[in-house]
């Protein structure tokens, strides 16, 4: 398999409206040019001709586990430890129970206040459904380490923050809490298809992370688990769906987990959203993921560097160490939800979080160095210029 060169090879096989620089893609991906011509081929020819029988002739059936194998590839997972199929809050949600249920004597569970929300929710929600005592602690991400203790059930992390783009130390922590006792589970929603990583390596227990975002598999697009081989036989499906049985057409009343990852399955397979998904990782199956790292790390240098040349007003709080940042360059600035609406009015599409971020997602597939250049030259004009105050860019949308 020919080998692509990031950037040079890959921007060509993105769909981006002229006149724009897309710099959300740790929101959303870019569309591949692949994707409307898999997802046809399954409506036509799979669904269309083959009707219920494309379970089986298709392989709609075994679709999970299949494009699981080639997510683990990008995360650094064993062949067959990786599930898709629903949300990353069902998947986080499964790992959560699995990993509570096997350290019973604890109840602690530790996370950070950089956390994504939904991570949060769903875990006082499964704290309240278990009426056993549990509570979430939160610290600052930088005082996680030192929080570690043998009180602590589970580490329950996202890789990368999302606000400012702060990275977590996989290796660090993970060997840590397992010395204390601890069960591991990451979120790499701001990890996969942005950065090496290596659950496998790093001898994490869980882990789970979307697909629409640096991945590139389109809105809604299924979530992924990860569960370490040495748990897969024992870890409990706290959603013990059918799809999740040891025999889901012998249509038996009672629950029996099937054996391995295979148990974390839940409900029917988003059979469209995963032909999304396959015809994206067409594209991931011949890039080399340590390139893609390389070229995020120099274009978000570059950014940095440019930005604050031009606006000194915008305070970076992301950490300038490559060793301790994701895929994203984040600015604090107390217009900032203003100006980014000035900026996407210019062509020029990041986004904004509470309270004063404003967000740039690196993806060295579709951008380069002159998509920085100009989203700079851009950045200053509304900085600069106070473009940002008019009227109009302060009515804020449902999404933003």
């Amino acid at each position: 398999m020919t080998r692509l060169r990031v950037y040079d090879d890959t921007r060509a096989l993105f769909h981006l409206p002229d006149g724009v620089i897309y710099l959300d893609g740790n929101s959303l991906g870019a569309l591949p040019l692949g994707v409307a011509e898999r997802v046809n081929r399954v409506i036509t020819t799979e669904w269309g001709n083959e009707l219920i029988r494309a379970w089986n002739t298709a392989g709609w059936y075994s679709q999970p586990r299949h494009v699981g194998d080639r997510i683990a590839r990008l995360i650094g997972a064993e062949a067959g430890s990786v599930m898709v199929g629903d949300t990353l809050s069902l998947k986080v949600y499964q790992a959560l129970a699995a990993a509570l249920d096997m350290n019973a004597s604890r109840k602690a569970i530790l996370s950070d206040t950089g956390n994504f929300p939904t991570d949060l929710y769903m875990a006082e929600g499964l704290i309240a459904t278990l009426g056993r005592g549990h509570q979430l602690r939160l610290v600052a991400p930088e005082e996680i380490e030192a929080a570690l203790s043998e009180e602590i059930a589970v580490l329950y992390i996202t890789e990368v923050d999302y606000r400012t783009g702060r990275r977590h130390d996989m290796a660090k922590l993970t060997a840590k809490a397992h010395a204390l006792g601890i069960v591991t589970v990451w979120d790499l929603a701001h990890s996969a298809g942005a950065l090496p990583v290596d659950l496998a390596g790093c001898g994490v227990d869980f882990a789970a992370g979307c697909t629409y975002k640096y991945i590139n598999a389109g809105p809604g697009a299924p979530a992924f688990l990860y569960v370490s081989p040495r748990h897969a036989n024992v870890a409990r499906a706290a959603l013990s769906g059918w799809m999740g049985h040891a025999k889901p057409f012998a249509f038996e009343l009672g629950y029996a987990a099937a054996g391995g990852v295979e148990r974390m399955r839940v409900g029917t397979p988003p059979v469209l959203a995963m032909a999304a998904l396959e015809a994206s990782l067409d594209i991931w199956d011949r890039v080399d993921i340590k390139e893609v790292r390389a070229r995020s790390l120099a274009l978000g240098d570059l950014l940095i560097a440019e930005v604050e040349r031009r606006c000194p007003s915008l305070e970076v709080v992301t950490p300038r160490a490559h060793e301790r940042r994701g895929s994203q360059v984040s600015f604090a600035f107390d217009g900032g939800y203003a100006a980014m609406q000035a900026l996407i009015a210019r062509g020029l599409i990041g986004d904004f979080r509470a309270p004063d971020i404003m967000r740039f997602g690196i993806t060295p597939l579709y951008i380069g160095e002159s998509e920085i250049m100009r989203a700079a030259e851009i950045i200053e004009e509304v900085i600069a210029g106070e473009v940002w105050l008019r009227p109009e860019y302060q009515v804020v949308n449902a999404v933003t």
